[in-house]
Formats: C-alpha cells, structure tokens, sequence
C-alpha cells in the first residue's frame, strides 16, 4: 500500500452517498481529480491505472464494468480505510 492506494481508495469512499450508493468510476476520472482537480497527488494516468488493478486484485476495489473498466471500493476497502485491516491482512500468499 501507498499514498496512491490510500487517496484512490479515500477519494472512492468519499463519492458515498447517504443512501449506501458506492460510486463506480474509471482511472481516467479517478486520475483527473486526484491530481488536476484536487492536486492531492502527483502520478501519471498509467501509475493511477495499476494501481487500482492492483487495489482490484486486493479486494478493496471491485471491477463493475470488465468492458469499460469501471471501479467501486469494497466492504473490505472500507474497512481497511477505518482501520479494521492492515496491509499486511491483505497480501496474497505467494506460491
């Protein structure tokens, strides 16, 4: 995890409606406002982009649209955001 994973998965979990509606978006715009938008971060669309591949395979974001490549935060990326996980839960074991 890294600065980058932790404003993607805030900036998700701040697009949370009141009524529970996880917001589904892709690199693209999540790039956009994080660095044009809101300056929080300084990386390139591509960095954005694998880096909410790698959130994906994590489980802290779920791919909505294979096609399109559209993404919301989790259960677990939420929980992971209010401390209820650490990194370390989430790494894969290696085989």
């Amino acid at each position: 995890m890294n600065e980058a994973d932790d404003a993607i998965l805030e900036y998700l979990q701040e697009l949370e409606t009141d009524t529970g509606h996880r917001v589904s978006l892709p690199p693209t715009a999540v790039w956009y406002n994080l660095v044009e938008e809101l300056g929080v971060l300084e990386r390139s669309q591509n960095t954005i982009s694998r880096r909410m591949n790698v959130l994906s395979d994590a489980g802290l974001l779920e791919k909505t649209n294979e096609k399109r490549g559209y993404y919301r935060i989790t259960d677990t990326g939420l929980a992971y955001l209010n401390g209820e996980l650490v990194a370390s839960d989430l790494e894969r074991p290696k085989e």
